[in-house]
């Protein structure tokens, strides 16, 4: 062993035998317990970063220590390498998608090797390839086939500059996330799934993830948003009929209580009735023209200016007949509930706005149920109270009101009770090139089929050439047309979104090799449901909800064994690291990356002054590691200057895995020093001729108390890392540790044995974190193999056992000594020993004992006066 800790020697050399002996592979072992822990794969954009060196160290960490109890572990990873920044970035650098994704997918798997990670590269797959995406293909057609898989012409957040459908959580103030170009809604063809048909399964079935955590089903919870409301119907009336044909305008309201104060009801800008009133009415059709350049994204619609416009229309209220007006409003949407809504300005906020911009009539027809006074001239009362001004239904609160005008409604044949959900079926179609192809083929007679598995997969070209406005294979001859039954044909040129592929992924890594079908069912049934999925929460929805529907998806055409995917969740914070800026020529800011910056500091590390090349900075404070401000850590870099061990140690212990972690290059030196310190007491232990064990009974006091400190160090350790996942304070159990054990004396037989039976455990503890330093001590110690596959350190109970105790004596409240007392001693003893002491003695001379309190194993309390 050599004198020194030289972490590029060593880990470079490790990870090259545990690449040649295949240490990570895994095979299913019907005689062992599994664990499935699995990280959310990487997008390849070139390069690894702090984030991702967060995440995949978690994960890291707990499959180590899974192995070490006994379990077999599958630990995949691969490349979730479709999407629109690969098209970006190929036309920037003038080259293909495929290619540029291929390139960094190599450079980012070596990023990843260097750190040590233990992987099962033989499952490793990229959602790109053909191999991967052909599955996604045929079990789209099954569900086409079944019904669950449908197109229709639906308004969406269209980008006109990159051409493409966003998501509502793509939509930032209304403009793109990716370019700032203001989004468009626009009416197109779409692929949907039917999510909405498994919304109840998906609500109830959260109750199940109990090693979820709270705040993401509860996100999960409301995005479904399930309602129990009221369907009802509105007569028409137009201009110049006297009481309006049979035509119908449904609505559906959580609060039918307030029915009796609608003053208009709303329509969306695409609702048929729209339509119909624009035909004449030029100031109509501009204005709907004008609210198709909003989102459709509701967060963006409840913040923005409400607007609207007359229809010329009436509709008739169902219970009282009276006439009302109905206008176009931006805030309604067709795609949520019916495309109307009924306003009832007194007790909505948004309807009273509305119509005080448009001077419509606001009616009261709740009061609080407390008495207390309200106005309505300056605010909206919404809170659930007591009905008046409605007729019948006076007097009645929220629940009772509920009922019976739903029971009105009912017998009327004019609504009924119905359950809604917030959430909408899923739109999957794309019109960008870099994706799967939807694999339907349109039909010279205008039908369209699925395309048939003897036809799949349907390869996306890859040797392309990018323009940055037209996808390559829309309009292109050599993609589209095929000849199908003996005729001419073409197939779909819109791509999935990718939220497709990342939504079954995980059951793909049971099986990934398997070329005749899309999951191996052994392999799925030994493997899955996944025991440890690790992410960040800005993956709380859409991803993890679309994968649970996927995963019931497969379920149901026999693919899938259970409910959920994924039994336990854990949601890593955010890396922060400091951002400095200066303001340039033009007023902007720059930002000047930290390794560049010179800081003054004081004594106590704060900072006081902050300059580059002499000019002075700003300093922006602890935010997100981003490009945009030039305050993100290269993982290659540090793992260059500091070894991958300290980068992992480091990244584990600053913060607990679920908070923010700050960047600090003092705290990665501070991990380098402590990997430091094990390296040099095991070098000045195994310089000693004499290793041999001493027994427990033998050691001496400050042997027996340090041993205890390595069987509590044992205790804590197991129960942070393998139950808490609190890794930073067990690291610093670990820290402490070896705190004591430098204190002890190498040259006694004693004290040199507690160190060698604490160093061994320091080792296998420090493995999970530390794996490269771990795995040569370990060899350095004697041992065979790898420290990976050792046992987990055992507690010995009785080491916990201690022979004396600190008592603390308190006369009055106040602490007057500490005294070494033997742990067994009785309650009588301890009080004649505090009575005994010199200091105590001297505090109570004089005065009368009234009386002794006495807490084994603890204190005792004198009181006198």
């Amino acid at each position: 062993m050599q004198e020194t800790y030289q972490p590029k020697a060593i880990e470079a050399a490790i990870q090259q035998q545990w690449e040649e002996k295949q240490v990570f592979k895994a095979v299913v072992d019907a005689n062992k317990e599994k664990f499935y822990c699995l990280s959310m794969f990487p997008y390849p954009s070139g390069r690894l970063h702090m984030g991702h060196v967060r995440n995949y160290t978690i994960g890291d960490v707990i499959s180590r220590y899974q192995r070490m109890q006994g379990k077999n572990v599958m630990q995949p990873m691969g490349w979730d390498a479709f999407g629109l920044p690969a098209e970006n970035a190929a036309i920037k650098n003038n080259t293909a998608p495929g290619k540029w994704t291929d390139e960094n997918i190599a450079y980012m798997k070596g990023q990843l090797k260097s750190l040590g990670f233990g992987y099962d590269w033989n499952r490793e797959l990229a959602t790109c390839k053909p191999e991967y995406y052909r599955w996604e293909q045929w079990f789209f057609t099954q569900l086409v086939e079944k019904g669950l898989a449908y197109k229709k012409v639906s308004a969406v957040n269209w980008c006109p500059h990159d051409k493409t459908v966003l998501a509502n959580e793509q939509v930032i103030d209304n403009c793109c996330w990716r370019c700032d170009t203001p989004i468009e809604r626009k009416e197109i063809p779409q692929w949907f799934i039917r999510i909405t048909d498994y919304a109840e399964e998906l609500l109830n079935d959260l109750d199940q993830l109990e090693g979820w955590p709270e705040q993401v089903v509860a996100m999960q919870r409301n995005w479904i948003g399930k309602s129990q409301g009221v369907e009802l119907h509105f007569g028409i009336k137009r201009e110049g009929e006297e009481q309006g044909k049979e035509e119908t305008l449904e609505v559906y309201t959580t609060r039918p209580d307030t029915l009796m104060g609608v003053s208009y009801v709303a329509v969306a800008a695409g609702h048929p009735l729209a339509a119909e009133a624009a035909e004449g009415n030029a100031e109509l059709a501009e204005f709907i023209e004008e609210c198709k350049k909003g989102g459709t994204a509701e967060a963006d619609i409840a913040t923005m200016e409400k607007k609207g416009h007359a229809t010329g229309l009436t509709a008739i209220h169902p219970i009282s007949g009276k006439e009302v007006p109905i206008w176009v409003a931006n805030f309604v949407l067709m795609d949520y509930g019916t495309g109307a809504v009924m306003a009832v300005p007194a007790h909505d906020q948004r309807d009273f706005e509305f119509a005080q911009k448009y001077g419509l009539e606001i009616n009261q027809v709740i009061e609080p149920a407390n008495g207390e006074e309200i106005n309505l001239a300056e605010e909206a009362f919404t809170e659930k109270g007591k009905l008046v001004n409605s007729g019948e239904f006076d007097g009645l609160e929220f629940d009772a009101a509920f009922d019976a005008i739903a029971k009105w409604l009912t017998d009327a044949g004019k609504g009924q009770v119905k359950t809604n959900y917030r959430l909408r079926d899923w739109g999957v179609s794309r019109q960008r090139y870099w994706g799967t192809p939807v694999p339907m083929i349109n039909k010279a007679n205008g039908e369209q089929v699925p395309t048939p598995a003897d036809m799949l997969p349907i390869e996306l070209p890859t040797d392309v050439v990018m323009d940055g406005v037209n996808s390559p294979i829309k309009n292109n001859p050599a993609f589209e047309n095929i000849e199908f039954e003996g005729e001419q044909a073409f197939r779909e040129t819109d791509t999935f979104d990718t939220f497709m592929e990342s939504s079954w992924y995980y059951a793909r890594y049971c099986s990934p090799w398997d070329d005749t079908q899309m999951v191996d069912p052994l392999e799925a049934d030994y493997w899955l449901p996944v025991d440890q999925y690790i992410g960040g929460i800005e993956h709380a929805i859409l991803h993890l909800l679309y994968a649970r529907f996927f995963h019931k998806l497969m379920r149901d055409v026999g693919l899938v064994k259970g409910d959920e995917p994924f039994a336990s969740l854990l949601c890593q914070g955010m890396v922060l690291a400091d951002a400095f800026s200066y303001q340039n020529d033009n007023g902007g800011k720059e930002y000047v990356a930290p390794k560049d910056v010179e800081a003054e500091r004081d004594e106590k590390g704060r900072l006081i002054k902050a300059s580059w090349n002499g000019q002075e900075l700003k300093h922006e404070g602890m935010i997100k590691m981003s490009k945009s401000k030039n305050n993100g850590v290269d993982p290659q870099e540090a793992i260059d200057v500091y070894g991958a061990d300290t980068v992992r140690l480091y990244t584990m212990f600053a913060a607990p895995p679920e908070q923010t972690l700050e960047w600090s290059e003092n705290g990665v030196q501070g991990a380098q020093k402590f990997l430091q310190r094990v390296w040099r007491l095991s070098f000045e232990l195994l310089q000693q001729e004499d290793r041999s064990t001493v027994a427990a009974d033998q050691l001496n006091k400050n042997a027996k108390d340090a041993r205890r400190k390595v069987h509590e160090t044992i205790q804590k350790v197991s129960d942070d890392i393998g139950r808490r996942y609190s890794f930073n304070t067990g690291i610093a159990a670990i820290m402490e540790l070896m705190n004591t054990l430098q204190k002890l004396d190498l040259n006694d037989a004693g004290e040199r044995s507690v160190v060698s039976e604490g160093l061994n455990a320091v080792v296998r503890m420090l493995s999970p974190m530390a794996p490269h330093i771990a795995q040569e001590l370990w060899l350095a110690f004697g041992h065979d193999g790898l420290v990976l596959d050792a046992e987990w350190p055992e507690v010995d109970e009785s080491a916990l056992v201690k022979d004396s105790i600190v008592l603390v004596v308190q006369v009055n409240g106040k602490v007057r000594a500490k005294l070494d007392a033997p742990a067994s001693a009785t309650k009588d003893e301890l009080e004649a020993m505090a009575m005994a002491d010199a200091a105590v003695q001297k505090q109570i001379d004089g005065k009368t004992v009234r009386k002794v309190i006495v807490v084994p194993g603890k204190l005792v309390n004198i009181v006198a006066n």
